[in-house]
């Protein structure tokens, strides 16, 4: 499972990111071959179990083996009002809102290999974490946790998620 994430990984940086005889600090620029950029699709993903997109941009999109996603905040894919609460309500419904998108992509938690938490207080850091290893349960992605200076809607969290497609 983890070589497979890794070829999958290294293919996708040799199609986006590498070094070639004109480069004289590899990866010191990004530039794509026309063959390689004809081997790759990239696809919109939508699902109405979670939020539609606020502004210009898709829930997710699927490249090479790969999604990733949109941030995601607490809103409530029906009514797309923040959920009443406190930051670990506001948690729940990120989380379950990402499991959404990552369902209609084709994957899930245990195949997330990296995630990145806003948080607007680090002071909310414990009660994020605990809905967050709750959620995941065995699933032990790479995180960063970044706090913010605000996020839309004014809300406490926002989660984003990079996974493969099994």
């Amino acid at each position: 499972h983890a070589t497979l994430i890794l070829e999958r990984w290294a293919r996708w940086c040799s199609i986006t990111r590498h070094a070639c005889s004109s480069c004289t600090e590899p990866f010191a620029h990004s530039h794509t071959s026309s063959s390689a950029n004809a081997n790759m699709s990239i696809d919109t993903i939508h699902t109405d179990h979670a939020p539609k997109a606020i502004g210009p941009y898709a829930q997710a999109v699927r490249a090479n083996g790969f999604v990733f996603t949109a941030g995601q905040i607490p809103l409530d894919p029906v009514t797309m009002e923040v959920v009443a609460g406190d930051v670990a309500a506001q948690t729940e419904q990120v989380l379950a809102n990402l499991a959404a998108v990552l369902h209609e992509a084709g994957t899930n938690w245990m195949h997330v290999v990296k995630t990145t938490v806003f948080i607007r207080d680090m002071a909310d850091f414990a009660a994020v974490n605990a809905v967050y290893a709750r959620v995941l349960g065995d699933a032990r992605p790479a995180r960063s946790t970044v706090a913010v200076a605000g996020l839309p809607r004014d809300v406490r969290v926002e989660i984003e998620a990079v996974a493969a497609i099994p």
